[in-house]
């Protein structure tokens, strides 16, 4: 009878579904804390550049942008909250949120904000439609950074997933019911709804699913369940 092949490290293209703790013993721990924080700030730079761009935001920020109409904060102070309540729904979900977690319901906005405030908002089109795209790529990017860090989902992304494991729909089934509810929600605020909004949802799955192979971080602390 021919014996089971030896557990197998996971390859540099695979992600490991693991806990806070596991997180920090899984090896690699100051490259994958760095990659984590820079697709953390750089993703709130891409927020920051869309809104400068002024031709639509991203669904979720499209939320964002229609809750400072009414309420006395800024848009990186809107994420932050918005994200904490979305952390709030993790809870009958039974998700449970990593250090990569905790730090994108607070680094994204903190990130955004500073853009905004070192960023003016461009006049010529020519400008705007270069803010908008890069933006999306950059976004893209930084989705990449930290999803390949192996910190944990962010907020929104554990809401979706959390949302999909539990009603057995699919990921692409709850993630757009997701952003059409919050774009509408965004609408009636008065949120800022444009044809970035349509490129950032057209394009940001493919970009990052191009972007996320290299971006992602071995963890030699972990072997294959295989």
């Amino acid at each position: 009878m021919a014996t089971a092949p030896p557990r197998t490290r996971r390859t540099a293209r695979e992600l490991a579904d693991l806990g806070p703790l596991a997180q920090l013993r899984a090896g690699r721990l100051p490259r994958r804390l760095v990659q984590l924080l820079v697709g953390l700030v750089l993703y709130g730079v891409s927020l920051g550049l869309m809104v400068r761009g002024a031709l639509g935001l991203a669904p979720w920020d499209v939320l964002h942008s229609g809750i400072i109409r009414h309420v006395p904060i800024t848009l990186g102070q809107a994420v932050i909250a918005m994200s904490f309540v979305v952390l709030l729904l993790w809870i009958p979900l039974r998700e449970k949120p990593g250090i990569g977690t905790l730090l994108n319901a607070v680094l994204v906005g903190l990130s955004a904000d500073a853009t905004l405030a070192l960023l003016d908002e461009a006049d010529p089109m020519v400008a705007r439609v270069a803010l908008m795209v890069a933006g999306v790529v950059l976004n893209g990017l930084a989705t990449a950074l930290y999803i390949g860090a192996q910190f944990g989902r962010g907020p929104r992304d554990g809401l979706m997933t959390g949302l999909a494991r539990r009603t057995g729909w699919s990921l692409r089934l709850v993630r757009t019911g997701l952003e059409v509810t919050v774009v509408v929600a965004g609408l009636l605020l008065g949120g800022v709804l444009g044809a970035g909004t349509i490129l950032y949802a057209l394009a940001i799955g493919p970009l990052s699913q191009l972007m996320l192979p290299a971006c992602i971080v071995d963890l030699p602390g972990v072997a294959d369940p295989g």
